[in-house]
């Protein structure tokens, strides 16, 4: 199983780059985010074509996310708990029913900026938030991957400029700890362990040359549980897709598993 994420920034607008990709690159199971749609906006069409069934979470202008697979999906849920009072499209999962079933959770963790701001405190809660659910998943002790643009930069080696970045809610203290609490409950980061490369960046902002430069940084996550890391057997980064035709500033994170 090929299973991929991608901040796709406005599916609508980048359609023909996102479709490109999918046709070339063929994943089983990928979760998209920032998609600026409401669901009915969402081009289902296209994406059936290609044979995958969809779930989407979305909203309009900013945020939503999509889960898109070519196997049957069930138990969906949109939003994380305690989301009462979230407005916010950033979160969608459900069982996949391949040969071996797995939970895919696919989220688009909320920037944060300027810190200081109710912005910060609301990432802060989000991902606390979302520790408490793979707490809840881990106990079922199930297949089980949480995949998204996580915008948190987990260590210094994880930015060309790590110096630059001291000042946003990416790289704060706060960020990377609730990141390193969701990792030690015991889940493993699938690009470390069977992909790691030298300047491994899945983000490059579209100003100051930052792509011509290599100014990236690496946000775009996928943590699997332990029942997944058991067939964890390749995870890649898919660079060149951001030097094509209108690109995403962000490239897609493939991790394959073993069926």
């Amino acid at each position: 199983m090929r299973l991929a994420t991608w901040n796709v920034n406005s599916v609508n607008a980048r359609l023909e780059t996102v479709l490109g990709w999918f046709e070339a690159a063929q994943p089983d199971v990928a979760v998209l985010q920032e998609l600026k749609c409401v669901d009915e906006k969402f081009p289902r069409e296209a994406f059936e074509r290609l044979g995958y069934n969809i779930e989407v979470h979305g909203q309009k202008t900013y945020n939503g996310v999509a889960l898109l697979s070519k196997y049957p999906l069930d138990d969906v849920r949109r939003g994380l708990p305690e989301g009462e009072d979230d407005d916010q499209a950033r979160y969608v999962e459900a069982l996949v029913l391949s040969a071996r079933p797995i939970r895919v959770g696919g989220l688009y963790l909320p920037n944060g900026n300027p810190i200081g701001t109710e912005k910060f405190a609301y990432k802060l809660n989000w991902m606390r938030r979302l520790h408490a659910h793979a707490t809840n998943l881990l106990a079922y002790e199930e297949a089980f991957v949480l995949a998204g643009d996580f915008n948190v930069i987990p260590e210094p080696e994880d930015a060309d400029n790590p110096q630059s970045w001291l000042g946003d809610a990416l790289f704060q203290p706060e960020s990377r700890a609730a990141f390193r609490a969701l990792k030690n409950l015991g889940l493993t980061e699938a690009n470390l362990t069977v992909g790691a490369e030298p300047h491994g960046y899945t983000f490059w902002d579209y100003q100051a040359g930052a792509w011509q430069r290599n100014h990236g940084i690496r946000i775009d996550h996928i943590l699997t549980s332990p029942q997944a890391t058991d067939r964890l057997q390749a995870c890649e980064i898919h660079r060149n897709v951001r030097a094509g035709e209108k690109p995403s500033d962000h490239v897609p994170v493939v991790a394959t598993l073993a069926d």
